[in-house]
């Protein structure tokens, strides 16, 4: 991509869109397109390829999507399965049809089969049954990441697919009821610090295992991508290393500075036992994550102070 080319960031308000929109800035690209979803209903397909024939952007982030915790995606899949396969639809559709030249399609390590080989590589894409909690949700992306290759191959389209693993940073989601477990544990903790807790209630047992990776750093695994990569695979975006959901929640108390205990409850859902994605794909072209767990969760924490 050229430093002056028109990049469209659909979903720049979001965690991941609003990362690499920043990274796009902050690396000399100076003709970034962004609309909020007031002034574009991307689930509109008329409304989107109106945007698409008059502004006529070189490349396109397709990082707007409907997002949310366990909760929401079990309690939602209507509007987890139908509104993503709308946005994204709409999008990569309009992008082939009004010459956009390389868009990059932002999946979801949710994508992989709840029981997928550890660490999960690209190739245990449908190599399984879906985690029941977020199914929804992982269809959606699958398709779009099928629909990628498809215009690939069929067109000949420079569309790639990234496959982030669990995201934190500056502008998550703390809301209790629908956020995912590192930005809800950290509100938890804030707030159970504020009120002198004796404890912390966490959902599930505390043995799953994650994989966490700072948003700033999937940002710069995304701008290298679309540097780089040409390929019709999708791409694993990892950090390459994973903890369990106590170690997490041991982590998060000691950057508070909360000394309460904490209390497991495991009537609620852990989730998949193990998600931890190999990412040697994109290692292997030279690209490797810089913000380790404790650093990037303190300054997450840092920054969540800071808002009204």
């Amino acid at each position: 991509m050229k430093k002056n080319d028109l990049i469209y960031v659909a979903g720049h308000r979001g965690l991941a869109g609003g990362a690499i929109h920043r990274e796009l800035k902050r690396t000399g690209y100076t003709n970034l397109l962004t609309r909020s979803s007031k002034e574009l209903n991307l689930r509109d397909r008329e409304a989107t390829r109106a945007f698409f024939e008059k502004e006529r952007p070189a490349a396109v982030v397709v990082a707007a999507a409907k997002v949310g915790g366990i909760k929401a995606n079990n309690d939602f899949p209507v509007e987890f399965l139908l509104w993503n396969l709308q946005i994204q639809n709409n999008l990569i559709e309009a992008a082939a049809d009004f010459g956009v030249e390389r868009l990059l399609f932002l999946g979801s390590s949710c994508i992989y089969p709840k029981f997928a080989k550890q660490p999960i590589p690209e190739t245990e894409l449908l190599a399984g049954y879906l985690e029941p909690t977020n199914e929804a949700y992982a269809i959606a992306k699958i398709a779009g990441i099928k629909l990628c290759q498809a215009y690939a191959k069929q067109h000949g389209k420079r569309f790639i697919s990234a496959m982030p693993t669990n995201l934190y940073g500056p502008g998550d989601n703390f809301d209790l009821n629908n956020s995912h477990v590192l930005p809800a544990l950290l509100r938890k903790v804030h707030e159970a610090k504020l009120r002198a807790d004796s404890e912390v209630v966490v959902w599930g047992t505390g043995t799953p295992r994650r994989e966490f990776l700072h948003v700033d750093d999937l940002a710069n695994g995304c701008r290298f991508l679309l540097e780089n990569y040409d390929g019709q695979e999708l791409v694993n975006v990892g950090f390459g290393d994973d903890v369990t959901i106590r170690e997490l929640a041991e982590t998060i108390c000691e950057v508070v500075g909360f000394g309460g205990a904490l209390k497991f409850d495991p009537t609620k859902p852990d989730g998949t036992p193990r998600k931890l994605m190999d990412s040697t794909r994109l290692r292997a072209m030279g690209w490797l994550p810089s913000i380790a767990l404790r650093e990037g969760i303190r300054s997450t924490y840092e920054w969540y102070l800071q808002q009204p």
